[in-house]
């Protein structure tokens, strides 16, 4: 096994300000959270934006440019920019900040789906702006689009024309073998940085049968040319995370992608989170990739060839 790296998913867009007071909003709020979650382990940081004035998402690449130098000055972490964006983002919105700063890694979602967001209404009663219920809402009639014209738009217009490379993010095996399709056009070049999320509603299950069997298909689809990288939802995070460790996988933690740092208690930081996984996997005697080891691991450009 080779060592493995922890990314961390600072604030997203899937959470909204009520769930957490913890979670990162404004552009200081996510620079700060991103150094401290680096220098608590992670070696990538996989980054939204918030407007600052109410904290739902937003595209606005000014928003990326005032925390985005701040990290790079800050830490070596591989800087790794959404190309998902959030509910009601235009593809064009959606992919405006990567191409404004040129990251070394994107994330690429491999389908259109449904993306269920609107039961975390029934588990919040009060919030502190309008547009948070409605986001919620929303979600219940929304598909996620990501067509193979979108795709294949993302690969050229990011990936050929700015050296970015892109972690895959694969919600269903399904998406496995889209990723297969672009590899076999040579649309895109090992080694393939593939994530594995469950958990999302419209996505596949948060269930070790489906763990084990996304690796199968992966090693079956792309054998050496990729490194696996998994994450999981809410209370499925640090077990699943866990699970794949142990099975070769790398790993992704952060308030994206879940608000607790254990049953019953919010997380803290996204710090937090990264140190308990570091923790554990250091128990398990599996070492941490430093940035430097994961720009190699992932045949990155590397960070002086940004644009922030």
């Amino acid at each position: 096994m080779s060592k493995v790296i922890i990314s961390c998913a600072v604030t997203g867009s899937v959470h909204t300000p009520s769930m957490s007071p913890h979670l990162p909003l404004t552009p200081d709020e996510i620079a700060h959270a991103s150094v401290e979650a680096a220098e608590a382990g992670a070696s990538v940081l996989h980054l939204h934006a918030r407007d600052p004035k109410d904290g739902r998402p937003s595209a606005d690449p000014k928003l990326f440019m005032e925390f985005l130098p701040r990290i790079k000055q800050s830490t070596d972490a591989v800087v790794n920019i959404t190309t998902g964006g959030g509910q009601g983002m235009s593809l064009d919105d959606r992919l405006a900040a990567a191409l404004t700063a040129s990251p070394e890694l994107a994330s690429l979602n491999m389908g259109s789906m449904n993306f269920g967001l609107f039961p975390a209404l029934g588990r919040y009663t009060n919030f502190q702006h309008a547009w948070e219920p409605a986001y919620l809402e929303g979600s219940r009639d929304w598909i996620f689009r990501n067509t193979f014209a979108d795709i294949e738009g993302i690969l050229s217009r990011l990936g050929q024309g700015h050296g970015t490379k892109f972690e895959f993010e694969c919600y269903d095996v399904g998406h496995l073998y889209t990723l297969a399709h672009f590899l076999d056009r040579k649309l895109v070049t090992p080694p393939l940085f593939v994530q594995s999320i469950f958990g999302v509603l419209g996505g596949q299950g948060a269930d070790t049968e489906n763990l084990l069997h996304a690796k199968r298909i992966a090693d079956k689809l792309f054998g050496g040319d990729y490194r696996w990288s998994v994450m999981a939802t809410g209370r499925h995070q640090l077990p699943f995370t866990t699970m794949a460790a142990i099975n070769g996988a790398n790993v992704r933690v952060g308030l994206e992608d879940s608000l607790y740092a254990r049953k019953g208690r919010l997380a803290t930081s996204n710090a937090q989170q990264v140190s308990i996984i570091r923790s554990i996997l250091e128990q398990l005697s599996i070492e941490i990739a430093t940035p430097a080891e994961t720009r190699e691991l992932l045949g990155l450009k590397g960070g002086d060839n940004v644009a922030f």
